[in-house]
């Protein structure tokens, strides 16, 4: 596999680390998983670049480690919140220039930004609120909040499309969304343009307020 420039590390091999480090992994990238179960570790030998053992509460491991040396330390520990905040603190103060932490509720979240973590990720949350949006709307395929204003949402393009062309449909001016890509079979039509033509089976990825998203499933 080729590697790309950017290296990685993922700190907690949870659920959501190990999710996080394989599919960097698999996207080419140089990827550091560090965990201090040893368990954890065996488990995780063969998926990511390097697999390390280590206490990343402790600033002499984070030195041995190289942390310093990544673009990116995503802090994945979720059970040990106390842990989860020290890390991201002494990664922070390292000097790794982009820093993700997952807190485990808001006043967590509240706590990594004020010690100057750059992106604060509730999977739990997010994942919940996906899970919900996907139940009560058939057409609804996969949601994402990307802020409280602003959500990706993948659907079902509505019947009320089908044969009409992006521009026709004028869904950024009616309903504050923008679509991005349309999926028709296995092709997949990034930055669709006006002149696209909506299909009766095509499922269109959308970019928008959540009155313009919900606007958009009432059409369904």
């Amino acid at each position: 596999m080729k590697k790309k420039n950017k290296q990685y590390a993922v700190i907690g091999l949870g659920r959501f680390g190990t999710s996080v480090a394989t599919t960097l992994y698999e996207m080419g990238y140089e990827v550091l998983a560090v965990d201090n179960d040893e368990n954890r570790i065996q488990e995780f030998s063969d998926q990511v670049t390097h697999v390390i053992q280590a206490d990343t509460t402790d600033e002499e491991s984070l030195i041995a480690l190289g942390i310093r040396n990544f673009d990116v330390v995503i802090v994945a520990i979720g059970e040990n919140v106390q842990a989860n905040i020290l890390t991201a603190l002494q990664v922070k103060e390292m000097g790794v220039p982009y820093v993700v932490a997952k807190a485990s509720n808001s006043l967590h979240g509240k706590l990594l930004q004020k010690i100057g973590v750059d992106r604060v990720v509730y999977p739990e949350r997010d994942m919940g609120k996906r899970v919900a949006h996907n139940l009560v709307s058939n057409s609804v395929l996969d949601y994402i909040e990307l802020s409280p204003e602003l959500s990706i949402v993948e659907v079902s393009a509505p019947n009320k499309l089908y044969g009409k062309t992006l521009m026709e449909t004028d869904l950024r001016a009616k309903y504050e969304i923008n679509v991005v890509a349309i999926k028709r079979g296995d092709e997949l039509i990034v930055s669709p343009l006006p002149t696209e033509r909506f299909g009766a089976e095509d499922i269109i990825v959308v970019v928008g307020s959540r009155n313009g998203i919900e606007k958009l499933e009432e059409m369904v």
